[in-house]
């Protein structure tokens, strides 16, 4: 029940899979904080102490906890080795996370054999001990369903899942649980070889004793070096050493250790000896974020703020980062596509490019020196570097990005021999590892020294390939209308950050036309960004607001306001699939479609009044609409039915509609954003008809076989009418915002926000008696949308948002 076991049994849980979490008993019997709380030795508060304690750390991970919802870990059940081995025969899996010591593994497998069933599955988790040491002795019908399951971590939010397996595990077993672990935990399945670190740990350390090795070479510092081997060059944020914070250094050190002791014959078996510095940091306790100090370090400025501070190994002191600038990555801006732009740095003649060029260059010849050892072909490797460690391309994928030809050239110049894969790709006539073939991706295999097909799950659907397959319906620049088959069409956003602008709007209102007018079906709204959507582009309604354009800004939010709704009322089904960020206006746009198919890692909520303005989309109208279904159906007993929200209003504290309104003004007013789908589902934006996807692969495919579910007999939504309070509500409503506001809790700016959100909400002029439409209900959120732009604060907010990326409180 370490951070590993943990974090796969909250894994599992919140793909509703029910867990058993065993641990040892504590060593040592009962601690001093034990006894006041007045616990013994039987008490099974503290013989679960490891376990209990494993599931709340994963309760309370930062920034986000490893279950989906709290409601997960009612899944788990603590145990410990003692009292529950009878637990042990009820798994059809059991998972051996125990401590990377042969000993303590072997012990472990001496206990399995007696309690766990014969059909269980028995994996591992290891990444340094070979399977024929921990099988050594072990009968035949125990090694067949034996191999290693090694995941990374954080679980929920890592894909890779790597496989490793040995000369007797039954194929078909493997077979079974790689469907498993794609489809039901969403992971991507990597296949590696029995050796030390396997595949994504033993190139992505490489590459990061590598980035360390070559520092000194251009004098560069922690900082500068993140700042290179980052986004600018297709790394995550984390970059090398933020990276190495989070993996830990002591781990770190461990991984490298591991393979320098065990892979004698690597070539660049000495890469792996660590600097001096990283023992000594290990001896200090600066092992990362765990410790709460390693390479960098949250510590305050001379002005008293919090900032980023990085250590100086010369005097471990931390010292305040520089700003980083570099006129390679400078220029590189102007490159969209990662790979043109890792290539412009590479061969940019400053220091940045120098050192660039010298870590991926080491980088992708140990790669490809390592087929055959570590992984058969360039697929399972590139794979595992992008979901283990969050590339956006892979070795082999660089090689190509960097010209294959001209690599090879430029490091045989330098005296580096050209690896024998690469001469076989070149020998061949060929001048890539990848290709395109209309539709499918093809990869070089080097067994056959030919092209053969990606392997690639049914599920999933790719956009681009069906895109290059001629299946583009209709397009324009920031969105396109695609051909799924079976009379389904997509509408793909492909704006930045896919926000919302009127190339959008304008496709989705030919996608109405066109899907009856064509016999098509239904419509899914999907994309293959990092985000579905981060909401409107704000960039133009600045440029209105300056011009003072207040009619082209009502004219834009009213067409965003008519085209949601022209998907909710569509006469065929509209299913959208999002993912990741989905703020605001990405929020709007899916709660107007008939039901959504989601990735677990779901950041929904309405967020507008962050920069100073109400939902303007249709996000207040719907969030009113489906609490108020909520509160109806719980109202009529009807929840079992799984027809709306989660959320379940209690009429006895508060009566009639103003629970709604209130639930409603805080889901907005404070800008609420769910951590997950669950979360989503729990709040009330999503409802229980709503599905949960654990793979984002296959969002696009569930998707559409959710259209064609519901497309026989579909009948469009009824209008609904609301009845809300109006002047008096809206008076308590400013009774509150004005205590609030004389408490400090609000700023004024707030309080005007907060009081244009109560008018729309509590309906404007009207009272129970009076029935509104929908459309009467978006004009008010329109309407007040317009009168928080012509404000001086709200217009300060939005250009800092767009500027910084961060909130302004003004």
């Amino acid at each position: 029940a370490g951070v590993m076991g943990a974090g796969i049994a909250a894994h599992l849980a919140s793909a509703g899979i029910p867990v058993t979490l065993l641990d040892i008993l504590p060593p040592g019997g009962l601690a001093d904080e034990d006894r006041a709380k007045g616990l013994t030795e039987q008490s099974p508060q503290w013989r679960n102490k490891f376990a209990n304690t494993g599931i709340e750390r994963a309760l309370t991970a930062k920034p986000t906890s490893l279950f989906y919802s709290k409601r997960d870990a009612k899944l788990v059940t603590a145990g410990n080795t003692v009292d529950n081995l009878d637990l042990i025969g009820a798994a059809d899996w059991v998972i051996e996370v125990v401590p990377e010591v042969l000993s303590i593994k072997k012990a472990t497998y001496d206990m399995l054999e007696k309690h766990a069933k014969d059909t269980a599955i028995i994996t591992s988790n290891t990444s340094g001990i070979a399977i024929a040491e921990m099988m050594a002795g072990r009968p035949e019908a125990f090694r067949k369903r034996f191999f290693v399951t090694h995941f990374f971590n954080p679980v929920r939010h890592m894909k890779l899942l790597e496989f490793v397996v040995g000369p007797d595990t039954d194929t078909a077993t493997v077979a079974a649980l790689a469907e498993f672990g794609e489809t039901t935990l969403g992971k991507g399945i990597v296949y590696g070889k029995d050796t030390p670190n396997f595949v994504a740990n033993r190139i992505g350390v490489f590459a990061m004793m590598a980035a360390m090795h070559h520092m000194d070479a251009e004098g560069l510092t922690f900082d500068q070096v993140d700042k290179i081997l980052g986004p600018s060059t297709g790394r995550p944020k984390s970059a090398t050493f933020r990276t190495a914070d989070i993996v830990g250094l002591d781990t770190m050190v461990h991984v490298a250790k591991n393979v320098y002791d065990h892979c004698t014959t690597d070539e660049k078996r000495d890469t792996f000896i660590v600097p001096a510095y990283l023992p000594q940091m290990v001896e200090r306790k600066l092992l990362g974020q765990k410790s709460g100090a390693g390479f960098f370090k949250m510590d305050k400025s001379p002005d008293g703020k919090k900032a980023i501070h990085r250590l100086d190994t010369t005097t471990f002191e931390y010292v305040p980062t520089d700003k980083v600038r570099f006129d390679s990555l400078g220029e590189s801006r102007e490159f969209d596509e990662v790979g043109e732009r890792t290539k412009f740095i590479v061969n940019y003649d400053d220091a940045a490019g120098r050192y660039a060029w010298a870590v991926l260059r080491d980088m992708i010849v140990y790669s490809a020196n390592r087929l055959g050892e570590i992984a058969d072909d360039i697929v399972n490797v590139d794979r595992a570097m992008k979901w283990g460690f969050n590339w956006e391309q892979g070795p082999f994928e660089t090689w190509d990005s960097l010209g294959v030809a001209e690599t090879a050239a430029r490091i045989e110049k330098e005296g580096i021999p050209v690896p024998k894969a690469v001469q076989a790709l070149l020998a061949a006539g060929l001048s890539s590892f990848y290709k395109f073939d209309g539709a499918d991706t093809l990869y070089f295999d080097l067994a056959t020294k030919a092209y053969k097909p990606v392997p690639q799950s049914a599920r999933i659907i790719d956009l681009a390939a069906l895109k290059r397959a001629g299946k583009t319906v209709a397009e324009n620049d920031g969105a396109s209308l695609i051909d799924l088959g079976d009379g389904v069409l997509c509408l793909e956003f492909h704006t930045k950050m896919n926000t919302l602008d009127g190339d959008i709007v304008a496709m989705i209102n030919q996608a109405v036309e066109i899907i009856p007018a064509k016999g098509y079906k239904g419509l899914v709204l999907s994309n293959q960004g990092e985000h579905f959507s981060a909401g409107a582009n704000l960039g133009l309604v600045v440029m209105s607001i300056f011009s003072e354009a207040w009619d082209e800004i009502d004219m834009m939010a009213r067409e965003l306001q008519d085209a949601i709704q022209k998907l909710r009322f569509a006469p065929f089904p509209v299913v959208a699939a999002p993912f990741g960020l989905a703020l605001g206006g990405g929020t709007e746009i899916s709660l107007g479609c008939d039901r959504v198919v989601a990735h677990g890692e779901l950041y929904m909520g309405l967020v507008e009044v962050g920069v100073g303005v109400v939902p303007g989309g249709g996000g207040c109208k719907e969030t009113l609409r489906r609490f108020f279904m909520a509160q109806q159906a719980n109202t009529a007993k009807m929840d079992k039915a799984g027809l709306y929200a989660i959320w379940e209003p209690d009429r006895s504290k508060i009566g009639g509609p103003m629970q709604v309104l209130q639930k409603a003004f805080e889901q907005i007013g404070m800008a609420k954003v769910s951590t997950s789908f669950r979360e989503a589902q729990e709040s009330g934006l999503l409802s229980r008809t709503d599905r949960l996807v654990m793979n984002r692969d296959h969002l696009t495919a569930e998707a559409k076989a959710e259209v064609l579910k519901m497309a026989e007999g579909y009948t469009a939504p009824e209008p609904f009418t609301f009845r809300l309070p109006g002047i008096g509500a809206f008076t308590a409503f400013q009774s509150a915002l004005a205590d609030m506001e004389i408490k400090g809790q609000l700023l004024p700016h707030d309080k005007v926000v907060a009081t244009q959100l109560a008018k729309v909400l509590t309906g404007g002029d009207t009272n129970y008696a009076v029935t509104l439409t929908e459309q009467q209900v978006l004009d008010l959120e329109r309407e007040a949308f317009l009168n928080l732009c012509k404000t001086e604060l709200t217009l300060a907010r939005i250009q800092h948002m767009l500027q910084t990326g961060k909130p302004l409180r003004n």
